[in-house]
């Protein structure tokens, strides 16, 4: 009995396989196309519009970012330019100040070579005075000591003692 069940059952789905049409749809297909549409009108109306709005969102943030990044590099270069700028005028300000310094010192210099200049010709002068003096000094004693000097060669080359007053009296 279970097998004229089974035969029975197999020739049941053949006859229906072969009376239904597939391109003409049955209920099942109108079923599933409702809960496809109500579901679609549910995602529709409660999910996408969050979605949209997180989406708008995140455009305007990117939006506002970009502006500000536009904004910041725009800063950017302005503080850089102000930078340069500044920058050329502390390099002049200090190349003058610097040529000030030099002028000075090179003043400074010339006075103080001057001076030193003042100071070694006094210097030059005192030491030729100086030297005039031990010279006429050393003269004077020169001159003493020739003529005695003199008058010792003189007594030993002729034999006879010569005064020394007398051969400076004598010329």
């Amino acid at each position: 009995m279970g097998s004229a069940v089974g035969e029975a059952g197999v020739v049941l789905a053949s006859e229906e396989a072969g009376t239904s049409n597939f391109l003409i749809p049955n209920g099942t297909f109108f079923f599933v196309l409702a809960i496809f549409l109500i579901v679609l009108a549910v995602i529709g109306k409660f999910v996408v519009p969050p979605i949209q709005k997180v989406l708008g969102e995140r455009e305007r943030m990117i939006a506002k970012t970009a502006e500000d990044n536009r904004r910041s590099v725009a800063q950017e270069a302005a503080a850089e330019a102000d930078y340069r700028h500044e920058l050329a005028v502390a390099r002049t300000e200090s190349a003058a100040i610097r040529d000030e310094v030099r002028a000075e010192g090179r003043s400074e210099l010339d006075d103080l070579r001057t001076q030193a200049n003042e100071e070694v010709s006094g210097v030059l002068q005192e030491a030729n005075d100086e030297l005039k003096l031990a010279s006429e000094a050393i003269s004077a004693d020169l001159r003493t000591s020739v003529d005695s000097l003199s008058a010792t060669l003189a007594s030993r080359v002729l034999g006879v003692e010569v005064s020394g007053t007398s051969t400076a009296a004598g010329r």
